[in-house]
């Protein structure tokens, strides 16, 4: 009979996270040993990690992590949404993020090998995470900026913002800055798709194939096609403002004033506050963004079920 007593097994649950049985079962295979029963749990959390690998994680948070003059922004994906409102999932996703300012890895990889505590890395935990809640969880990407920024989450981790600032310090803490940060972190959440900051943003590849479109599109217009190449290329030129217009933030229309452009908004509110202001750059996560969601088909459901019987 292994020696050990249901509060043994009430702090190995407290320690761990794990369920009764769980704990029970670990301290059952270690003979009481507490130590090695933990050992035994997150042996069997890097087998539950591994049995689930297959399996697709597209929903689950995106939260920033504010300290200093240092921010930082991370998706972490799971397979349900379920999982993504769990106390512990959220304060591992909020400690990985304080890991992330700590120690500014460069790769998922290189933040997976840092230390979550005294007893673990980020990935250790997050096996022992992935045994306790039964799903595959992933840290898919993560950035950090430094200096003035301004943040904004949205749904509840569904949509993560940063955007960053070079300010005059005479205005960087007035109340009028703040209200310009969050207006353009909330302008980067209402558009689709804001790849580019400015003109000056867009690769010339990426610039070169929207005018090739552009001309192809012209050569297919009967009224355009015999134009002169020179005039052509007037009509690509003027055609290729609304690309800048759809595609670079600051050339879009302000969101809350269709009047202003973002940069004209920019202008009237560096004048407003005395000082100067530039938008240096952003980022935004859209939880799941490009990752293929499971679709499920009740009739193979049933199917399965029903078969052989």
């Amino acid at each position: 009979m292994a020696n050990f007593t249901a509060k043994d097994v009430a702090s190995l649950r407290a320690k761990t996270g794990a369920g009764m049985m769980d704990c029970k079962n670990a301290l059952v295979e270690a003979d009481g040993n507490i130590d090695e029963a933990i050992k035994i749990l997150r042996e069997k959390g890097l087998s539950a990690a591994a049995k689930k690998q297959d399996r697709i994680a597209a929903d689950g948070l995106v939260d920033i992590l504010k300290d200093g003059d240092v921010t930082a922004m991370i998706e972490v994906n799971t397979e349900t949404d379920f999982v993504a409102k769990n106390d512990l999932f959220k304060e591992f996703v909020k400690n990985t993020l304080a890991i992330i300012i700590k120690n500014r890895p460069e790769t998922v990889e290189a933040l997976c090998e840092c230390k979550y505590d005294d007893t673990m890395t980020v990935t250790e935990k997050l096996q022992e995470l992935i045994f306790i809640i039964k799903e595959k969880i992933t840290i898919r990407r993560f950035v950090i900026f430094e200096g003035i920024t301004s943040t904004y989450i949205h749904g509840a981790g569904s949509i993560g913002i940063i955007v960053s600032f070079d300010v005059d310090e005479a205005i960087v803490g007035t109340e009028g800055f703040a209200k310009f940060a969050k207006n353009i972190a909330l302008q980067v959440a209402a558009v689709e798709v804001a790849p580019y900051l400015d003109r000056a943003s867009v690769p010339a590849s990426v610039l070169e194939e929207e005018k090739q479109i552009i001309r192809t599109q012209i050569s297919n217009d009967p009224k355009s096609a015999n134009k002169p190449a020179n005039i052509i290329e007037k009509m690509v030129d003027g055609k290729i403002g609304k690309f800048y217009e759809n595609n670079c933030l600051l050339e879009m229309e302000f969101f809350l004033d269709d009047d202003y452009k973002v940069n004209q908004y920019i202008a009237a509110t560096a004048k407003e506050l005395g000082g100067n202001i530039t938008v240096k750059g952003f980022c935004r996560y859209d939880k799941g963004e490009g990752i293929q969601k499971r679709e499920d088909n009740l009739a193979e459901e049933v199917a399965k079920l029903t078969q052989g019987k």
